[in-house]
């Protein structure tokens, strides 16, 4: 659990400031679940420079709360949490400050969106709150408000979570928090889970991740996990002791994610799926006579392929889909061995170019279409598809044919540069799987916007 804060303060001499405003907004890691915002009487004077920038000032502080009436609040929200603040050593130290002068000492640990973001945003031209979530898309309002500050940090942090690839942030926090020290009833960690599509992660006691995996129903997924009886589940159930999990609202972001993060991670009980998760490929050639072929086989590391397939079956039905709808030959395609001309030729559903009567200009320009449609070698790109909220979607960025990574975008923020798409966009690995992973998923939806990009950058 977090505690993402923001404090405006009198300014002045170093430790003799006194806070005018706080935000803190309590963030399980997926949404708010509590908040607090108050005013707050200072009691000594404000810094003429710090009315000009947050626009708080003496007259609006008179009848605020004294900081003794609201830190009994402030540390029931912050209990068990760990503080986030951008530039945390200033909101931390003020904080500790004003207890203090009450005579108590608070304590706890926290993190510095500023520190985090130089180390998974790298090349930002400014780490300062304003630019940097202007430059990655988040919308802001009342700025150098307490409230507004805070709440774009939220923002921040979310895209934060999403950009560790290592989930150390989430490790750090199951370690900490010490709900999740004790040894919970599996029916207490089903409870907290929700009904969503996402990818979730499977922890011992120390934080450790065991078991990383994917699912369109999280809650449904986790209780067959702790209701299963063979070897694997029965050795996960004597080890949890907490579920953390990351929404992706789409289920291409999340079978990517599972994908990258099995092979980074290697969880002990994720064995099976470190390996290539298909086994056939379509190739094409072109023959004697200029036509090109289309074949589908073992897919071959050393051999570029069109499109891949969990299996040959799956291979047989995308091949025998396409004849139909490119009128393609069955003969060239592999689907009817012969040495003369194909059945549908027969029956007139072929133009002929088993035989040579349909020239290969012709009959290859749909062969190219169809390779072209299933195929996004050279392309720039962006799969556009569910995101975690209404107002939100996942972006699957491609450059130049190649997988980059993935990102969250809010409705109202256009992608349509590649400048812009990667400060948003983490980055992942491309490799055979995840190109199986978009392309299989391609064929499987066929009406999710693809936005294409100029081959330049903006």
């Amino acid at each position: 659990m977090y505690a993402i804060l923001d404090i405006e303060t009198t300014g002045g001499k170093y430790n003799e400031e006194g806070i005018t405003e706080i935000a803190i907004y309590k963030y399980d890691g997926h949404e708010v679940v509590d908040q607090f915002i108050s005013l707050i009487n200072p009691e000594r004077d404000i810094q003429p420079f710090v009315v000009n920038l947050t626009g708080i000032n003496s007259n609006m502080l008179r009848n605020a709360p004294k900081f003794y009436e609201v830190a009994k609040r402030i540390v029931e929200i912050t209990e068990d949490c760990i503080l986030v603040a951008h530039n945390a050593q200033f909101d931390y130290r003020i904080l500790c400050t004003e207890f203090s002068r009450l005579g108590f000492e608070y304590e706890r640990k926290s993190l510095c969106t500023v520190e985090l973001s130089k180390g998974l945003i790298p090349g930002q031209t400014s780490y300062s709150l304003g630019k940097l979530v202007r430059s990655l898309g988040i919308p802001v309002t009342d700025r150098h408000r307490a409230s507004g500050d805070a709440l774009a940090t939220v923002k921040l942090f979310k895209m934060l979570l999403d950009k560790d690839s290592e989930k150390s942030i989430i490790k750090n926090s199951v370690r900490l928090n010490p709900k999740h020290q004790l040894e919970p009833r599996h029916i207490d960690i089903i409870s907290e889970l929700p009904s969503i599509t996402g990818v979730y992660y499977i922890h011992k006691s120390d934080g450790e991740i065991i078991y990383i995996g994917k699912s369109n129903n999280i809650k449904k997924r986790i209780n067959q996990h702790f209701t299963g009886t063979n070897a694997k589940s029965k050795k996960i159930q004597s080890q949890v002791t907490a579920v953390t999990y990351e929404a992706t609202g789409s289920e291409l972001v999340a079978l990517l994610k599972e994908s990258e993060e099995i092979k980074k991670v290697k969880p002990i009980y994720n064995r099976a799926l470190r390996r290539s998760i298909f086994t056939h490929a379509l190739y094409h050639y072109k023959d004697e006579h200029g036509y090109i072929n289309l074949k589908i086989d073992i897919a071959d590391g050393r051999k570029k392929p069109i499109t891949t397939f969990s299996n040959r079956m799956s291979g047989k039905s995308f091949i025998t889909k396409a004849v139909e709808d490119y009128n393609l030959c069955q003969k060239l395609t592999g689907l009817y061995k012969t040495k003369t001309s194909c059945f549908n030729y027969q029956i007139k559903n072929c133009e002929g170019a088993c035989i040579q009567v349909e020239s290969p200009e012709t009959y290859n320009k749909r062969v190219s279409e169809l390779i072209k449609k299933n195929s996004y070698s050279n392309k720039n790109m962006v799969v556009v598809d569910r995101g975690r909220d209404v107002d939100e979607r996942s972006a699957i960025l491609i450059e130049n044919g190649v997988f980059k990574g993935i990102g969250f975008f809010n409705l109202n923020y256009q992608i349509n540069n590649l400048d812009v798409l990667e400060s948003i966009i983490t980055p992942m690995q491309n490799n055979r799987d995840t190109q199986h992973i978009i392309q299989s998923y391609l064929r499987r939806n066929k009406r999710l916007k693809i936005v294409e990009l100029s081959n330049t950058k903006n």
